[in-house]
């Protein structure tokens, strides 16, 4: 049996494709290249280059694989343009993501691991945010992760759907093949990087005036290998028949923008100058998570924790 692998082409779904094949899983990957790339999808993997709200395209998957189960990682992810053009993100990441679960579920494939964020809880009304916070997204892109929540809790009831919604924080650092690669990059660390290697003149932290420490916002960094592997023990539990579950993804650690870049500085040698920009809309002040339950239930150990680790994983990538 096979795993279809939505955005199998991106940056996290790409290591959990190599990561799923290292274990001997047969792997399929949807993928419509529209921020993935076609090199960056394991050679050993079963290529369909179509979008997932396609109901055609997925039933012929269907049809053609043997699909066990779905791990799900499509989806725009720019805070900043969901505020921009909210439209794009409902339409790709909640009402295609409602046909792609219809068709998976019209051919009896009812195991569903969900890429969510932790964009869905918002400003923070306790730190470390568990489970149970109030979810109160701060932009299109949390809603819209949100919504499809609630959609995989009513087709769970209604026609047996089991998930395992993760919620993580914010994804960072490389594998030995793969590193962050988008266009355009919004994603702190490798702009920093992108500074410290001289392809930018500086590096722009957006908010110097939030209520922390040092004015800059703080978030959980969690490096990606740990993310692709939560996947994979998701896939286990639902497979060995566990029931559906939301659960967090985190290092329980906060970092702020300024200790990230001192801490690049350190690993890189590089000065990496800095401009402090306006604050861009959305983007909540402090995000930090307890994955308590991740290390309960799944047994998640996370291995690269420390901001060096994770930072030197993707530098490597520019040496």
């Amino acid at each position: 049996m096979a795993i279809l692998v939505t955005g199998g082409a991106g940056y996290i779904g790409s290591v959990a494709v190599d990561d799923l094949i290292d274990g001997g899983q047969d792997v399929v990957v949807l993928d419509n290249l529209s921020r993935g790339f076609r090199t960056s999808v394991n050679e050993k993997a079963k290529f369909y280059e179509g979008d997932i709200g396609d109901r055609e395209m997925v039933r012929r998957i269907c049809g053609e694989n043997d699909i066990e189960a779905t791990m799900h990682f499509s989806a725009f992810a720019y805070v900043g343009e969901s505020v921009e053009k909210p439209d794009l993100y409902y339409r790709n990441n909640t009402l295609a993501t409602l046909e792609l679960l219809n068709e998976l579920i019209a051919n009896d494939v009812k195991k569903f691991v969900f890429s969510s964020t932790c964009a869905t809880y918002g400003e923070p009304q306790h730190i470390p945010i568990d489970e149970q916070h109030a979810q109160k997204p701060e932009n299109p892109y949390g809603w819209s992760k949100l919504f499809v929540e609630q959609i995989m809790k009513d087709l769970d009831r209604a026609y047996g759907l089991r998930f395992v919604a993760l919620r993580y924080f914010n994804a960072c650092g490389a594998t030995a093949k793969r590193g962050e690669h988008h266009d355009p990059e919004t994603h702190l660390i490798p702009l920093i990087l992108d500074a410290a290697a001289g392809k930018r003149p500086h590096i722009s932290v957006f908010g110097g005036d939030y209520p922390t420490p040092d004015g800059t916002a703080i978030r959980d960094y969690i490096h990606v290998s740990d993310l692709s592997q939560a996947h994979l023990l998701a896939f286990d539990h639902l497979r060995k028949g566990g029931s559906s579950e939301f659960i967090n993804l985190g290092n329980g650690q906060g970092f702020s923008v300024l200790e990230v870049i001192e801490a690049a500085r350190r690993v890189t040698g590089k000065e990496i100058p800095v401009v402090i920009e306006t604050r861009r809309a959305g983007d909540p002040s402090r995000l930090v998570g307890d994955a308590t339950k991740a290390r309960a239930m799944l047994g998640w150990k996370p291995q690269l924790t420390s901001l060096a680790q994770i930072i030197e994983s993707a530098w490597r990538r520019y040496e």
